[in-house]
């Protein structure tokens, strides 16, 4: 009885209707997605706003960069509620002391001389007294990441466990490192000169970086880690620029902490260094080599945590009151790269950690760490005593460690990822 076989004005009231409904349900997923398009570029405009702080200047990079100088009490920290009174510190109370290698060069004969290092951006212009730099985020960046709340942020259980023996804990991270370590001591800073290269890679959703590691903790929901160094990351910066880059988490990448000055934490007072901007030149292979210096140390007064990059720039400080074990010391530090192989095609990815060569190859072909020492608790820079090294996979990723009178404690590190040995 309700069949329209036989046509007439019933059925066509039924076609109308069924027609209708379905418009209507169309027009109602239609708007919905716009609804939600339309939230989606709020959500987005709303953390441009609090990300990027009114600029006293702005300055273009040749690679397309906007360097913002903002005025160092307007930076992203103070909107941190601990911070709100909070007086800038402008210099550490103490420096460590320690044998000073002279990073601009290698006297070990004109192969192995180095050369100085500076930021793409310094090019066109430099930024006032009394205020930092800050690489503008743009809405495409924003856009890159998973959600609005996930970006400028780690995935969880990015951090080189040596003692991980377990295959799957491996795989399902995604990420493989080749490190060296130290344990089983009080640590209050650590220093490397790191080789700086660009890696190629493979998938955008993928990175190679090149970082030390400071941490206290254990390697659960509660692991604290402070980590500088450099990196390429398209999905992060949309390009495959090497970038300096900074850490920090207090709960193992889950809420708190991000890269560069991305959330409240960090406290720049430099006026010439900006956090995930461009580092020109880099290494090439057989050619001229170029190395970054990174010394992160515990200031034994206040208790916060300083950066310095190469001989002259003090960074900033991370406040002690964001961590909770590194607000006494570290348990452990680690030096070394990182890549994400997210297995495109269900192979190995290609993706170049260092400069895509393994250690054996040594100077001018492979990525090296020199110079890397541990700062002890009396506020000591010294060599730090048995180094461990750790790779998943050395076929894909490699480490091999060493040890002169110019380099001090040195290791070369990297390979190509996907290769005959890795696939």
């Amino acid at each position: 009885m309700g069949s329209c076989g036989g046509g007439g004005a019933h059925c066509s009231r039924s076609r109308v209707l069924v027609v209708f409904f379905c418009l209507w349900g169309l027009i109602s997923l239609s708007c919905a997605a716009r609804l939600s398009v339309s939230r989606q570029k709020l959500e987005v405009q709303k953390h441009l706003n609090r990300l990027n702080k009114p600029a006293v200047k702005s300055i273009e990079s040749p690679d397309g960069d906007i360097i913002d100088c903002v005025h160092m009490s307007h930076q992203p920290a103070f909107d941190h509620p601990y911070l709100k009174d909070h007086k800038i510190q402008m210099r550490p109370s103490y420096h460590p002391e320690g044998r000073v290698f002279d990073d601009s060069k290698v006297s070990t004969g004109s192969k192995q001389r180095t050369n100085s290092i500076t930021q793409l951006w310094h090019v066109n212009d430099k930024c006032p007294e009394g205020t930092i730099p800050i690489r503008r985020t743009k809405e495409e960046d924003v856009l890159r990441a998973s959600s609005v709340k996930r970006y400028g942020r780690k995935k969880h259980r990015a951090i080189p466990q040596p003692r991980s023996a377990d295959p799957d804990l491996i795989n399902e991270s995604g990420h493989q490192h080749a490190i060296a370590y130290v344990e089983g001591d009080k640590y209050f800073g650590a220093k490397a000169t790191i080789n700086v290269w660009e890696p190629k890679i493979q998938q955008a959703n993928e990175f190679s970086l090149s970082q030390l590691w400071i941490l206290g903790g254990s390697f659960g929901q509660d692991l604290n880690s402070i980590e500088a160094g450099w990196q390429v990351s398209p999905d992060l910066y949309g390009d495959n620029n090497t970038r300096l880059f900074t850490y920090w988490t207090s709960d193992a990448y889950q809420a708190t902490g991000c890269y560069n000055l991305l959330c409240s934490g960090f406290i720049q007072i430099n006026s010439e260094i900006a956090m995930g901007a461009s580092i020109s030149p880099v290494s090439g292979f057989r050619n001229s080599q170029y190395d970054i210096s990174i010394l992160v140390w515990k200031d034994p007064n206040e208790g916060h945590w300083w950066m310095q990059f190469g001989n002259d720039y003090v960074l900033g400080y991370w406040p002690s009151f964001l961590f909770s074990y590194l607000a006494d010391s570290a348990s452990m530090i680690e030096w070394g790269g990182e890549v994400v192989n997210s297995e495109p095609d269900g192979r190995h990815t290609s993706t170049q950690m260092g400069s895509g060569r393994f250690p054996e190859e040594g100077f001018g072909k492979a990525s090296y760490f020199r110079n890397i020492q541990v700062v002890d608790s009396s506020n000591n820079l010294k060599a730090p005593k048995g180094i461990g090294t750790f790779t998943e996979k050395s076929n894909c990723y490699d480490v091999q460690t060493g040890n002169n009178g110019d380099w001090g404690r040195y290791f070369y590190y990297g390979g190509p990822g996907r290769n005959e040995n890795c696939p």
